[in-house]
């Protein structure tokens, strides 16, 4: 059952870098999702983890292919508009994919294309996403029932209602806010990967 963790945007370098260091042994991927940096920002936090000691295995890069590649990253994440999964999975079959899905043909589709997983979101309200409401997690267990890659969920998770998205028989987790939005942010990883570990 594994635990991602999804950087939030808001964080300097300085404080991703402090973050993701002191939960980097604690969570199994850490996603380097930083729209409003240039490249040469993000390429440079991947290279100060790297140097850090975080282990590149655990990293996946959110939507930049080129960074993931430039970095010697094996993990990147597509968003739904983003690069197809099909493509990169041909140019770059040694790279992990993972394309994030809202519906079971986005999931069926990205399973056709060869991602190795898809992440389903948002199952909760969250307020990366204010005024929409969440897909349920009734959703997330049609999806997980209909794909044979694995389902990760995604949007508004807890630990307080994490226990709802383990019974659908996930392939694991990933959050945001729970982790990044905290003030003691290795305490929430472990706190959050022990009930994750308990009801895989």
């Amino acid at each position: 059952m594994e635990l991602h963790a999804i950087t939030d945007g808001k964080k300097s370098i300085k404080e991703l870098k402090e973050i993701i260091t002191s939960i980097a042994d604690v969570v199994d991927y850490i996603h380097i999702r930083e729209k409003s940096k240039v490249p040469a920002e993000i390429v440079a936090l991947v290279e100060e983890l790297i140097y850090a000691g975080v282990e590149k295995e655990r990293l996946v890069i959110n939507d930049r292919l080129d960074i993931a590649l430039l970095t010697g990253i094996r993990n990147v994440h597509l968003p739904a508009n983003s690069l197809p999964a099909a493509k990169v999975k041909t140019a770059y079959p040694y790279m992990r994919v993972g394309v994030s899905v809202h519906s079971v043909e986005e999931a069926k589709t990205a399973e056709e294309a060869r991602a190795d997983y898809c992440l389903f979101g948002h199952v909760f309200e969250t307020d990366s996403k204010k005024g929409l409401a969440g897909r349920g997690t009734n959703a997330l267990g049609k999806i997980v029932e209909q794909l044979q890659i694995p389902v990760i969920a995604i949007g508004g998770i807890t630990p307080d209602n994490v226990e709802q998205v383990l019974e659908k028989k996930v392939h694991g987790i990933a959050v945001m806010s729970t982790i990044f939005s905290s003030s003691q942010p290795k305490e929430a990883a472990i706190h959050l990967k022990n009930i994750v570990q308990k009801g895989g």
